[in-house]
């Protein structure tokens, strides 16, 4: 019965979470975008341009692919993710990095503490899952992944809104709770369209210059919002040209008008698309997935072996091209804000691979598998129950309540909250003390160098044999966290009845 209704309700699950655009959602006379390059210098502002900061010519600029999830983090959405990226390697021999919009609705947060540690960001995706979201839902967020995920604030820079779905006032409330960036515009015109909106990220000092023909009150100068950054999201373009682009999990579209997903013909445009932005003026590329939709393991998404392998082969493909990177939003516009050529790639540390020093047989909860095991705390909500490092809240966190006062379970003391000044890897929440101090904390970088006098500036790694009769099949990987804790039958059914509150919700935000 579980398995029918997942079945049932996954078509709604990719009306729900899908991100997508069916045609140009800005023009310049509706950005009406001027600024002044004069008042607007790196690294805290940068002028809306389809042309290289710094000013980098195109061939000495890295070209980015940006890895980006959005919603719940679950062991099957990071096993998901993982089938892309754990077996490759960026051109400095570093496993590529990725951002996670989070949002806590079915959250594991143990899960999130692992990933953040592992080295991917993880970025703010409102609590609930709301569309043109107030304060609550996103500060609360923040409050909330702080606490339960032990995610220091000061990395917590990045938002995208639900359903893509934002206003002025969204932007606006980002900038006042210090956020670094917005990610939730749309790059929606061909870089090779003369008018194309394929800006790199740029700072809103002069207003926005995406989405003008969608959102109100932005564009023609407005919002200003100093050194607050916009990273668009650029789309895929089939045959169709401006009238054909794919933005978020383009492999659930419809190519070049047909009636069926073609896998074949959305590997021939990503490819296309790449090549315009790579031999261009590089402007980032964006991998914008929802993991549940290439989840082998969630009940009732009904993958296809042919769709992961044609992701995979993408990936091997660009790898394949000179100076191609993998990473996530913030290592992206470290780079931005301080742009150097591909002879001093080695110069950015964000770019480098560097692994906490925890000894394996320290007992420490502190998002590193091999230190945490049996210290997690279950949180058993009949709803939704999760594991978390930092002790289980009262009553479930929400928008109104994000940090609710912790359980003390007989014969157990509190736990303690990660401080301002010490590194979640280091922080033993059962103690209450960091096991180093910032002298001692120690970091092994395993980068190799990169650069014209330093290694070849291809990546590595491979993927799945798609289109290749005599290929390797898709290679196996081992699950993120070893296979972290799942949940039973019951809790699944609790799961089944919130997901159908969820898609009532749904039908109130779309129109057919």
């Amino acid at each position: 019965m579980l398995s029918l209704l997942f079945a049932a309700l996954a078509p709604l699950l990719v009306l729900a979470q899908d991100g997508d655009v069916s045609g140009p959602t800005s023009s310049a006379s509706a950005a009406g975008y001027s600024c002044d390059t004069s008042k607007c210098q790196l690294p805290n502002c940068l002028c809306a341009s389809t042309s290289p900061p710094g000013g980098l010519k195109p061939s000495d600029v890295p070209q980015f692919i940006v890895f980006t999830a959005d919603d719940a983090v679950q062991s099957y959405t990071l096993d998901a993710v993982n089938q892309f990226l754990a077996q490759r390697k960026n051109p400095n021999g570093c496993a590529p990095k990725m951002t996670y919009f989070t949002s806590l609705n079915f959250t594991n947060y143990t899960l999130v503490t692992d990933w953040y540690v592992a080295g991917n960001e993880i970025a703010d995706h409102t609590m609930t899952h709301v569309g043109t979201p107030p304060a609550e839902e996103v500060n609360g967020n923040l409050i909330a992944l702080n606490a339960l995920a032990g995610i220091p604030m000061s990395s917590l820079q990045g938002f995208r809104a639900p359903f893509l779905n934002y206003s002025r006032e969204t932007l606006e409330i980002l900038y006042q709770s210090k956020f670094l960036y917005d990610s939730s515009a749309t790059s929606a015109v061909p870089v090779t369209d003369p008018d194309t909106d394929a800006f790199w990220p740029y700072t809103l000092d002069f207003g926005m210059a995406n989405n003008c023909l969608e959102v109100t009150n932005t564009c023609k100068g407005e919002p200003k919002l100093p050194g607050f950054w916009e990273i668009p999201m650029y789309a895929f373009f089939d045959k169709l040209g401006v009238n054909g682009p794919h933005l978020m999990d383009p492999w659930l579209d419809n190519a070049n008008g047909e009636t069926a997903p073609n896998d074949t013909a959305t590997l021939e445009y990503m490819k296309d698309t790449f090549n315009t932005h790579y031999n261009g003026n590089r402007q980032p590329i964006g991998l914008y997935t929802h993991p549940i939709h290439l989840s082998r393991t969630y009940p009732g998404v009904d993958v296809r072996n042919s769709t992961i392998d044609m992701i995979n082969a993408f990936l091997d493909w660009a790898q394949e091209q000179q100076n191609v990177w993998i990473v996530s939003n913030i290592q992206m516009l470290d780079w931005i804000r301080n742009p150097v050529p591909v002879s001093q790639l080695d110069q950015v540390s964000s770019l480098k691979c560097t692994t906490p020093q925890v000894d394996a047989s320290t007992k420490i909860c502190n998002g590193m598998p091999q230190n945490e095991a049996g210290l997690l705390s279950h949180c058993a909500f009949s709803d939704f129950p999760f594991y978390t490092c930092y002790g289980c809240p009262e009553i479930q966190p929400s928008p109104d309540n994000p940090n609710p006062s912790q359980q003390i379970p007989d014969g157990q003391a509190a736990r303690f909250r990660l401080p301002a000044n010490c590194s979640t890897p280091f922080w033993d929440p059962v103690k209450g003390q960091c096991i180093c101090t910032s002298d001692t904390c120690s970091f092994a970088d395993n980068s190799r160098p990169v650069g014209p006098n330093g290694a070849n500036l291809t990546g590595g790694g491979t993927g799945g044999g798609f289109g290749s009769s005599g290929a390797a099949p898709t290679p196996t990987y081992i699950p993120f966290n070893g296979g972290a804790p799942r949940f039973s039958v019951g809790v699944w059914n609790a799961f089944a009845v919130g997901l159908i509150g969820a898609m009532i919700g749904v039908f109130g935000v779309y129109r057919f």
